[in-house]
């Protein structure tokens, strides 16, 4: 069949693709570290010094990661490369076809998902992400919106292999949530998400209106690195202000019945974080310190990058209303980045977690300076 003749052409031409992939990943040079770094760990001595062997095995499995995705991307190929010969060569009456066309499709997206991690230089792109989502205008209506971001950004991190956990909540008062955590852990997990911190607005009929009224409403996403190891940000205990509670929401005989949620106050700064997901009041701690010494960082970052604007000139407005993002579910569906002017019209697909189109254009536009007409 004709069919199975263009797909492997499609194939073959896929092969330059692969190739620039592994000069932007810096490949050579990874396996060369990764030689460098198992050769060290079976020398004598190696686990004497725990927290460098630690982060040194760290690397070691990133590196594997990477390395291994790129492989298992040349091997799809060539398996898809071999059934087009077969199917040609046996005169398949089109059986095969199906497994061709599926087998394409899921290795053309991989790659252009791999391709963007080319795009991603930040200091912490490799780390993982915690999203805090925040209600703002609109009432029950926000708190709802609250929630279906939640369940978008769940969503997005199973689809690229992430594991996405919710640290703490804060119920809505008739719906949804006023206030999430969540952390999601995976290779460039921040990378992939820091465009996502800003206010997004959400335009739809309001299911709590008896009146079927169009509403808006806003939420705000702040997305941090999760820098549990990360030694430049000193936490002093005089500085703290711990409090216990007891857990929220479903959770057997464990919840509810002891004081294991922590909150942690950052005295100075003001910054409150809290944890109650884990079941011991030792884990929530560890994991608020972390989310701690992230919220932190940001707040460093931020304020290293507003005096270098106030030395360049620039007036950076950060309002409440200025929305990166539109979600318009009536009366026409659309979701759009004001930043850099990116749309899909599929809804429903978006709520659903493809946020790919968005990751790509915000980082394809960080890299070259290029951004839309806010």
């Amino acid at each position: 069949m004709i069919q199975f003749e263009e797909y492997k052409q499609k194939l073959l031409a896929l092969e330059p693709r692969l190739e620039e992939l592994a000069r932007g990943l810096g490949l050579s040079a990874m396996k060369e570290e990764l030689s460098r770094l198992v050769a060290e760990s079976e020398e004598e001595g190696y686990w004497n010094d725990l927290a460098r062997s630690q982060e040194a095995q760290k690397t070691i499995r990133r590196l594997e990661n990477v390395i291994g995705r790129h492989k298992t991307l040349c091997d799809t190929k060539d398996d898809l490369l071999t059934l087009c010969e077969m199917a040609l060569e046996e005169n398949d009456d089109g059986s095969l076809l199906p497994e061709v066309e599926s087998g394409y499709a899921a290795l053309e997206e991989k790659i252009s998902n791999e391709r963007l991690s080319t795009l991603l230089k930040g200091r912490y792109d490799n780390s993982a992400a915690i999203v805090s989502l925040h209600a703002g205008a609109g009432g029950t209506e926000a708190q709802d919106w609250v929630q279906m971001l939640v369940r978008m950004y769940t969503r997005y991190a199973e689809r690229h292999g992430f594991s996405c956990k919710t640290l703490d909540f804060l119920d809505g008062d008739e719906a949804g949530l006023k206030s999430a955590e969540l952390l999601v852990e995976g290779d460039n997990a921040y990378g992939f998400l820091k465009g996502e911190h800003g206010v997004h607005r959400l335009v739809r009929i309001s299911p709590f209106d008896s009146s079927g009224r169009r509403h808006t409403s806003f939420a705000a996403a702040e997305v941090q690195p999760d820098m549990e190891l990360d030694g430049e940000i000193e936490i002093r205990d005089e500085d703290l202000k711990v409090d216990t509670y007891r857990s929220g929401g479903a959770g057997g005989q464990h919840v509810n019945k002891t004081e294991s949620a922590i909150r942690i106050q950052h005295i100075p700064t003001g910054i409150v974080v809290a944890c109650q997901n884990e079941r011991s009041q030792h884990q929530n701690r560890d994991v608020a310190m972390r989310m701690l010494r992230a919220k932190l960082l940001k707040l460093k970052e931020e304020a290293f990058e507003n005096e270098m604007a106030g030395i360049k000139g620039v007036q950076r407005a950060i309002e409440w209303g200025s929305q990166i993002r539109s979600y318009v579910f009536m009366p026409y569906t659309l979701a759009k980045d004001h930043r850099t002017g990116y749309e899909d019209g599929n809804i429903t697909a978006v709520m659903d977690g493809k946020l790919d189109g968005f990751v790509s254009a915000y980082l394809t536009s960080l890299a070259t300076g290029q951004w839309a007409v806010k």
